[in-house]
């Protein structure tokens, strides 16, 4: 029995739906897993928003206090204290209640993300490894346009976010704290709050354009990737001409040679 009649079509056709819709999703999670991460993010920030003189906290001290919050992403720990000198006067922790509730929601989120990155990734994954599994060489194709698809995919969504851009960083980004928060707890004032201080809006827009571009890179990559494979699957032309679109006397130079090669043979 061919393994393509133990799977029935309408489920070959599902997993594939699912896996082209997955990919800007899991493209998108990536991103953001990367940017949360990305120690240079927070440096810029600091420099370019002028933080150190907005807060009283010296650049060093920022940058410590950014590695802290990156570390409290990445660890169990339920609440978080940033230690740091400000005006000179060290604090244990920098942060009041109001903001340190606020970033178990803010870690619980980016746990969030990293879990989909993780379910999604190995969606993907399993797809691809079972196809080869069960179909080797031939579920090459398939791949192609999966990950081709995918990748047109994420354009689209991109161009939609894009769009959605242009009514204001602001709304969007009043939106996403309504949306993914069940209190108030993220309304902060920068004169008293040194988290909201420290990270500005503009510091999200920066972090927003940074994950564009990363996925902007990454589903380009999938297409230049799909081209390619499509490119090596094609059947290799014959370069020779067709015997009857050649001269009498290419013919008959054909036959000879293939005379001699009998002869040579015999």
């Amino acid at each position: 029995m061919k393994p393509d009649a133990t799977i029935p079509r309408p489920l070959k056709t599902l997993v594939a739906i699912l896996f082209i819709t997955l990919v800007p999703i899991f493209l998108i999670a990536v991103s953001v897993r990367w940017v949360i991460n990305f120690p240079p993010l927070y440096s810029y920030g600091f420099d370019q928003y002028d933080i150190p003189s907005r807060t009283g906290i010296e650049r060093d001290e920022l940058i410590s206090a950014g590695k802290q919050i990156r570390d409290y992403f990445n660890n169990d720990e339920e609440y978080f204290a940033v230690r740091a000198v400000v005006r000179g006067i060290l604090y244990q922790n920098i942060y009041n209640e109001r903001e340190v509730l606020h970033m178990k929601d803010v870690k619980a989120l980016v746990r969030g993300v990293y879990r989909v990155s993780e379910l999604t990734g190995l969606y993907l994954l399993a797809v691809l490894v079972g196809g080869l599994a069960i179909w080797g060489r031939r579920f090459t194709p398939s791949i192609a346009t999966l990950i081709g698809w995918g990748g047109w995919a994420t354009v689209v969504l991109l161009v939609v976010v894009g769009l959605a851009m242009t009514v204001g960083f602001d709304r969007l980004f009043l939106a996403f704290h309504l949306i993914s928060f069940t209190n108030d707890l993220w309304q902060l004032d920068p004169r008293r709050d040194y988290l909201i201080a420290m990270f500005p809006e503009v510091f999200f827009f920066t972090a927003t354009v940074l994950i564009i571009v990363s996925v902007t890179f990454l589903s380009i990559c999938l297409i230049i990737a799909s081209w390619i494979m499509r490119k090596k699957l094609q059947p290799q032309t014959d370069t020779e001409e067709p015997s009857d679109n050649r001269t009498p006397a290419q013919n008959a130079l054909t036959q000879k040679d293939s005379l001699e090669e009998v002869n040579q043979c015999q």
